[in-house]
């Protein structure tokens, strides 16, 4: 059974990864940087949110993948 302070451990995790997400997002958006190193902080923010938790990174995937891959379409009119 799963304790509160696990509990308060795994939601404080869950919060530091949101802001990192929407950091890294904020500053693909407002930094001129070229593709590659905009994909560079994406990769960055998925390697930080696997190690936060171990094994997730499908998960990252499935939740995170699609808003950064759409920002990387929309900055750099990718198709």
């Amino acid at each position: 059974m799963t304790t509160p302070e696990e509990i308060k451990a795994e939601d404080k995790k869950i919060r530091l990864l949101r802001r990192m997400v929407d950091l890294t997002m904020s500053i693909i958006i407002d930094t001129e940087m070229t593709l590659e190193e905009a994909s560079r902080h994406a990769a960055g923010v998925r390697e930080f949110a696997i190690r936060l938790f171990p094994g997730k990174g499908d998960v990252f995937d499935l939740v995170y993948g699609p808003r950064l891959k759409r920002l990387l379409r929309d900055k750099y009119m990718l198709s």
